[in-house]
C-alpha cells in the first residue's frame, strides 16, 4: 500500500493534473505564437551573421593573400631593377676608370716620349758645346805651345794649366 500512496502522491490523476495540462498547453501556443517564432528567427538571423562574418573573413584572407602575393612580386621586381641598375652603375663607372687609365696611359706615354726626345736635343746640344770647348781649348792650347818655344816638360806643363783653367772655369771661350 504504501507503494500505491507514493505513487499516487507523485502524480495526481485529479482535476489539477487537467489544469496543469491544459495551461502548459495554453502556455506552450501563447510561447509558440509570440516568442518561439522570434526566437528562432533570431536564432536564423545570427546564424545567418555568424556565416556571414565567417564568409567575409574568408573573403578578406583571401584578398589579403592575394595582396601580399602581389606585393612580393613588386618586391621582388623593384629589387630585381635595383640590383640591375647597380649593375649598369657599376659598368659604366668600370668603363669610366678605364676610360680615364687609358687617357692617362697615353699623355704618359707623350710625356715620355716627349722628355726622352727633350734629353736627346740637351745630348746632343751638350756633344756639341763639348766639341766646340774641346776645339777652342786645343786652338788655346797650341796658341800657348807656339808662343814659346819649349821642351816637351814645357808642353805638358801648359796643357795641364789650361786644363785646370778649365776645371776652375777660369777659362772662357
Amino acid at each position: 500500500m504504501e507503494e500505491q500512496i507514493m505513487v499516487q502522491g507523485l502524480i495526481d490523476f485529479g482535476p489539477t493534473l487537467l489544469m496543469n495540462l491544459v495551461t502548459l498547453v495554453v502556455l506552450y501556443l501563447i510561447l509558440k505564437k509570440f516568442f518561439f517564432e522570434k526566437v528562432r528567427d533570431f536564432v536564423q538571423a545570427r546564424e545567418q551573421t555568424v556565416k556571414d562574418s565567417f564568409d567575409n573573413a574568408e573573403h578578406v584572407n583571401k584578398l589579403a593573400d592575394e595582396k601580399l602575393r602581389e606585393y612580393k612580386e613588386q618586391l621582388a621586381q623593384i629589387d630585381a631593377k635595383s640590383r640591375e641598375a647597380v649593375k649598369e652603375s657599376k659598368q659604366r663607372a668600370d668603363a669610366r676608370a678605364q676610360e680615364i687609365l687609358d687617357e692617362a696611359n697615353r699623355k704618359a706615354s707623350g710625356l715620355i716620349t716627349q722628355a726622352e726626345k727633350e734629353i736627346e736635343r740637351e745630348k746632343l746640344k751638350a756633344i756639341g758645346e763639348m766639341r766646340d770647348q774641346i776645339a777652342s781649348l786645343a786652338v788655346y792650347a797650341a796658341e800657348k805651345i807656339l808662343e814659346r818655344e819649349l821642351d816637351m816638360t814645357a808642353h805638358a806643363a801648359i796643357i795641364d794649366n789650361v786644363i785646370k783653367q778649365a776645371e776652375n772655369s777660369e777659362w772662357k771661350h
